[in-house]
């Protein structure tokens, strides 16, 4: 059995902490079993690794969470990643390409896909199991699980079973499903033995490369992903999962939350405070989450969230924060804040100039031990200057030192990259007519193949 898990999306409906580059997965908000901040894709992780499950497990991403996904899960982690956004359809059929062609998966082995970031407990992905079971059992294209509903939902999606189908059976057959319904069409699912839709299911691997056949579409991973840009843009659910003839689903009854919004991402954080500030005690059932530097206090509001980091600051009532999605349709702003796998930047400064000129000011951590990549930009200069810990720097080939009050000048086209040698943070400064992130050309990754390019 292989397992994909599904990462992508904006995560808008946890802004400003969440942004293009940094979903809400990748927010560190929970606390792990050693009460250190976690992410819902390192609980995920760490709970898939528990199950024995790690070296079985892919991770489909987009190319501009990559950096992200290996600075919090390591550089072992297996990734597919997407040349371009699309949608689920797309995304998993890269996937299974990958499994065929790369990883030489037998036509006959289970996938498991599923999203990045459920918030269940650690039996759910023991019992993944029991989907290459059903599979087997009932001969169908695709096996779900279908979580036992604990209140009438209107915010999930239902499975609805096969009227004949023993409720303690092994699986049950689906014969619809039913997107958020009101409360009491909900109730009456429930009584019919409806499930919660999990977005977990499983199929063997021919069934998927049988449908991209007589699609036309591409079996070999690098000619699919050459044509990547020109797959439809649709949902498995509606290319895959409502053309399917058989589909079965088994029941899970153990814990099982979609953390995507606010309202339910603050019912399991066990702080209220996160953060510089303060909460008054007239103010009850609020939550302050602040990675700026400033510290909050909030006095008499209740049942709401304030959540502030460098993109921006949100202040809405708990019932309400779903919405901000909506609200921020019409709004385009670059990434304040990112996680890499070597570090992290946060944007201190950004200005344009009558001239043209674009100035952006960063403020960089690099972990110690870790490297930048051996890289050059077309359209900028930078000047960086290191206010902690001590690396080292390769500069158009050559090596040196750099350490605490030194100034370094890269111009534009100069291939650099640094190893810190401890913890090392550097204020850089950007130069250019268009500042963009994409404006990189990455040489090498692995340092000592770096030094290995410098003294040739």
């Amino acid at each position: 059995m292989k397992i994909v898990l599904l990462s992508g999306g904006s995560g808008k409906r946890l802004w400003p902490l969440s942004n293009d580059s940094r979903s809400k997965q990748f927010l560190k908000v929970l606390k792990g079993p050693d009460g250190q901040p976690e992410s819902m894709i390192q609980r995920v992780w760490r709970q898939i690794e528990d199950a024995g499950l790690r070296e079985h497990t892919y991770v489909a991403t987009g190319r501009s969470q990559v950096e992200i996904l290996y600075g919090q899960l390591g550089s072992d982690v297996r990734l597919i990643a997407e040349p371009s956004r699309r949608d689920t359809f797309p995304a998993i059929a890269l996937a299974a390409t990958y499994l065929y062609a790369m990883e030489g998966v037998s036509l006959t082995e289970t996938v498991v896909v599923m999203p990045v970031d459920p918030y269940v407990d650690g039996r759910f992905f023991a019992e993944l199991g029991m989907l290459e079971r059903a599979l087997d059992a009932s001969a169908a294209d695709l096996a779900l699980i279908g979580v036992q509903p604990t209140y009438p939902s209107e915010k999930y999606g239902y499975i609805l079973p096969g009227a004949e189908d023993a409720a303690d059976g092994p699986y049950t057959t689906v014969r619809g499903f039913r997107e958020k319904p009101a409360r009491a069409e909900a109730e009456a699912m429930i009584a019919q033995g409806a499930l919660w839709n999990c977005g977990v299911f499983a199929f063997k691997l021919d069934f998927l490369i049988n449908i991209l056949i007589a699609h036309e579409l591409p079996i070999q991973h690098e000619e699919m992903a050459k044509r990547y840009d020109t797959l439809p843009q649709i949902s498995f659910d509606y290319e895959v999962v409502e053309k399917a003839n058989r589909i079965a689903a088994v029941r899970y009854d153990g814990d099982w939350k979609d953390l995507g919004t606010w309202n339910t991402l603050t019912e399991e954080i066990d702080s209220a405070l996160t953060g510089k500030g303060m909460i008054s005690a007239q103010t009850k059932g609020a939550h302050v989450i602040n990675e700026l530097d400033v510290p909050i206090a909030v006095l008499g509001l209740s049942d709401v969230i304030v959540a502030a980091s460098p993109d921006g600051i949100l202040v809405a009532e708990k019932a309400l924060s779903p919405l901000v999605k909506d609200l921020l349709k019409t709004s385009e702003q670059r990434p304040m804040y990112e996680e890499r796998r070597w570090g992290r930047y946060r944007v201190l400064d950004y200005a344009v100039y009558p001239d043209g000129r674009e100035v952006l000011t960063k403020r960089i951590f690099i972990a110690g031990g870790r490297n930048l990549s051996y890289q050059y930009h077309s359209l900028r200069d930078e000047v960086w200057t290191v206010m902690a810990g001590r690396g080292i720097v390769v500069l158009d080939g050559r090596m040196f030192a750099l350490s605490v009050g030194d100034v370094l000048q890269i111009p534009k086209e100069s291939r650099h990259s640094v190893l810190a040698e401890s913890d090392l943070e550097i204020i850089e400064v950007q130069t250019g007519t268009l500042l963009i992130e994409e404006d990189i050309v990455r040489l090498e990754m692995a340092w000592d193949e770096i030094v290995q390019l410098c003294e040739t």
